[in-house]
């Protein structure tokens, strides 16, 4: 059944929007066709969790922000995620909707690299974005969301490796909610030709406590054949701000995306993690990381889809709960007839430190294969009493105990994201939530 909803933006504003960022005639269109099916099209649903009431159409559309000229004047909210001993040769920061810095290697650039906001990206690689702007990862009619996101795109990030290049230094994105009120409906496209590696890694932060807005986020990343792509986030909107969150990925033959995310978010939060391994022998290895507290709702899914030959999935979920939060975790291995030889494992580990939070962990296999590999594990579970006294009786607190437990657990998420100062800023983002 589907319910007809008035939007706060109509044709005549998405058009005007489209024709102030200069946007070629098939972006107007889609952007079109995304409004007209937002009109009727359902919400999506996520397992146990009534997203009915959330709020995903009240909120400002566009905002502005001011330059950054040097990364060693960048306002004291963004400290903490820039290294400041080793500057950033790759980093891009969007301040609201406008690009505020935006650094490449100039040898990068000689190689045919693409860094660069997702405005630009369309004046000046259009053929490039249109071959994968909401083609083979995301579609406009999935569900409502993913077409207000089509509708009402404004900002985001295309990053392009043509064949044979290995970059070693990580590329950074920082998307800054500053406006309190403005909505991100950001798009990230992330694509490496064959034989080519990167590491991307990207932060959203907010401090929008009381001001409610939206975060509509959809990342494509595009992995072709012997190429390897390291994704790494760390989301933390404050509690104000509703949060869609859907990260997909494409590898072919050969191919590799690893995901290490952080989501930290204060607010409502749906977040898809999903990977198709349509190459033979193509793998990924797919690792979040959340801490809830207070009463917020989050619905976590993490998805390999195997349709090649030979290809392997791991799924690792930790979740860390206080105060009221509800969480849902699921975990999901889908193998398709004629994947033979897949490989799908998950774990989920769900650590409640309040009577009142509720886990749920959800492992699930859909398999439609004989010839094939596949195990979860799943727990929900308090601080062990033992661990609490082993510490203990070596002269350690008990609240320090409790806090080196949780930091244990949550290591092999955190140890995997690419870059110092981002671990040390997740590290720092769950020592503030224990406390």
């Amino acid at each position: 059944m589907t319910t007809l909803t008035t939007l706060p933006f109509d044709n005549k504003y998405v058009e005007q929007f489209s024709k102030e960022n200069d946007e070629p005639k098939w972006m107007t269109t889609l952007r079109l066709e995304g409004l007209d099916l937002a009109q009727t099209l359902d919400l999506p649903k996520p397992d146990k969790t009534n997203i009915t009431r959330w709020n995903f159409t009240q909120f400002k559309h566009g905002a502005e922000g001011e330059k950054i000229s040097d990364l060693k004047n960048v306002p004291e909210q963004l400290k903490d995620f820039i290294d400041e001993k080793n500057t950033p040769k790759n980093i891009v920061i969007l301040r609201n909707q406008s690009v505020a810095y935006a650094a490449l290697d100039e040898e990068l650039k000689d190689k045919g690299v693409i860094f660069t906001d997702i405005f630009t990206a369309l004046k000046e690689h259009e053929e490039l974005v249109q071959k994968y702007y909401m083609k083979d990862a995301v579609a406009v009619d999935e569900h409502k969301l993913t077409a207000l996101h089509a509708a009402l795109m404004n900002g985001g990030i295309f990053v392009y490796v043509p064949k044979n290049i290995e970059i070693k230094e990580p590329i950074q994105t920082i998307f800054w909610q500053e406006d309190r009120e403005a909505a991100l409906f950001n798009h990230v496209i992330v694509v490496v030709e064959e034989n080519s590696e990167v590491t991307y890694v990207e932060n959203y932060i907010s401090d929008n406590e009381s001001e409610e807005t939206v975060s509509n986020i959809i990342t494509e990343v595009f992995a072709y054949d012997n190429a390897k792509v390291s994704f790494g986030a760390v989301d933390h909107f404050a509690a104000g701000t509703t949060s869609y969150i859907n990260r997909r990925g494409v590898a072919y033959r050969d191919a590799t995306i690893d995901w290490a995310l952080g989501q930290m978010n204060e607010g409502y939060t749906v977040s898809e993690n999903v990977t198709n391994l349509i190459g033979n022998s193509s793998s990924v290895n797919a690792r979040t990381v959340t801490v809830g507290r207070g009463k917020q709702t989050q619905n976590f899914t993490a998805k390999t889809v195997h349709i090649g030959l030979d290809t392997d999935g791991q799924i690792s979920q930790r979740g860390v709960l206080s105060g009221r939060t509800t969480a849902i975790f699921n975990a999901i291995g889908e193998i398709d007839n004629g994947a033979t030889r897949a490989n799908a494992e998950q774990e989920s580990r769900v650590l409640m430190l309040s009577g009142d939070a509720r886990g749920d962990a959800n492992p699930i296999l859909l398999i439609d294969e004989d010839d094939v590999t596949a195990g979860h594990a799943a727990s929900v579970g308090r601080v062990d009493d033992m661990q609490l006294y082993y510490l203990q009786s070596r002269g350690i607190t008990k609240k320090d105990a409790e806090r080196l437990i949780i930091h244990g657990f949550l290591a092999p998420v955190v140890n995997e994201l690419p870059i110092e100062t981002i671990k040390n800023q997740l590290t720092q983002l769950i020592e503030g939530k224990l406390s």
